[in-house]
C-alpha cells in the first residue's frame, strides 16, 4: 500500500470513529439501564394522572376487590410500588395484620415523606418505607408473596430493566399484581396485550386477568417463569405511537 493510500485509509478510519463518538446518547437513561432495551412505545409523564378521593375509591370497593382477587391474607409479605399517598399501603397493612408486613416504595421523595408521616400518624407498625429508582424497585430478594403495581406501570421509564430487577424479589409462588387502564401508554394506561408481552419478555407469565368497573380499569396477575433472560437477550415488544401494540417483534 502506498503512503498516500495508507494516509487515506487512516483518515477514513479516524472519520468513522469520530462519527461513532458523536452518535447521540439519551441523557435521560441511567447508566444502570443501558444493558436493557428501551420500550418501543411512549411513556406517561410522572404524577399527571389524577384519581378520585380515597372515599370514592372505597365506595366502589376498589382496594377490597383487588386484595380479594390477589388472595391477600394475614401474615403475608407484600410490596406496594409507586405507593404515592398510601391508599393501598394502609389497606394492605390492615389486611396482612401484625404478623404480616408491607414495604411501600416510591421514587418521589416528597411522596415518601408524606407517606412516612401518615404511617406514623396512623401507627402502622408493620409498614416500612423505601425510596426506589426509576429502573430498579430496589427490593430484597425472595421476600414478597405479592408485589403491587397499581396505576403506575405506564409511568416506568425503563420497564424491561425495572421488571428484570423485580423478578428475584418474589418468593416461590409469589405474584405481581397490576391494576391499569386499557388506553394508550402516553395517556396513563396500557393495552393488556402489550402489558403481557413486556412481562413475558423478562421472565413472567400471565396467571389471571379480570376487567372490573370498580377498578376503573383491569386487574392482571403475573407469576415468575422458570428463569429470566439475560438483559442483552430481551427483545422489546412492538408498541404503536398511541400505546396499544402488537406483541410480535
Amino acid at each position: 500500500m502506498t503512503s498516500r493510500l495508507l494516509t487515506a485509509a487512516i483518515t477514513t478510519l479516524l472519520g468513522a470513529a469520530a462519527l461513532a463518538a458523536c452518535e447521540p446518547v439519551d441523557p435521560d437513561r441511567p447508566d444502570s439501564a443501558l444493558d436493557f432495551p428501551q420500550p418501543d412505545r411512549p411513556v406517561s409523564d410522572l404524577g399527571a394522572n389524577q384519581f378520585s378521593t380515597e372515599t370514592d375509591r372505597d365506595n366502589r370497593g376498589e382496594a377490597e376487590t383487588v386484595m380479594d382477587l390477589a388472595g391477600i391474607a394475614p401474615g403475608m409479605s407484600v410490596a406496594d410500588i409507586g405507593a404515592g399517598n398510601g391508599y393501598y399501603t394502609v389497606r394492605l397493612a390492615k389486611r396482612v395484620g401484625e404478623n404480616g408486613r408491607v414495604l411501600a416504595q416510591d421514587i418521589d421523595e416528597d411522596a415518601i415523606a408524606r407517606l412516612g408521616r401518615r404511617v406514623e400518624r396512623e401507627r402502622f407498625d408493620n409498614v416500612s418505607i423505601k425510596l426506589g429508582e426509576g429502573d430498579d424497585p430496589r427490593l430484597p430478594e425472595d421476600s414478597f408473596d405479592r408485589i403491587f403495581l397499581v396505576h403506575m406501570y405506564h409511568e416506568v421509564q425503563e420497564p424491561y430493566a425495572f421488571l428484570w430487577r423485580l423478578w428475584p424479589a418474589l418468593r416461590e409462588g409469589g405474584q405481581v399484581i397490576v391494576v391499569d387502564v386499557d388506553r394508550p401508554t402516553d395517556q396513563h394506561g396500557i393495552d393488556p396485550l402489550l402489558l403481557s408481552c413486556e412481562f413475558e419478555r423478562v421472565g413472567f407469565t400471565l396467571d389471571a386477568f379480570k376487567d372490573a368497573p370498580e377498578l376503573a380499569g383491569y386487574y392482571a396477575q403475573f407469576k415468575r417463569a422458570a428463569k429470566r433472560p439475560a438483559p442483552e437477550d430481551i427483545e422489546p415488544c412492538r408498541g404503536s405511537p398511541g400505546g396499544a401494540g402488537n406483541t410480535a417483534r
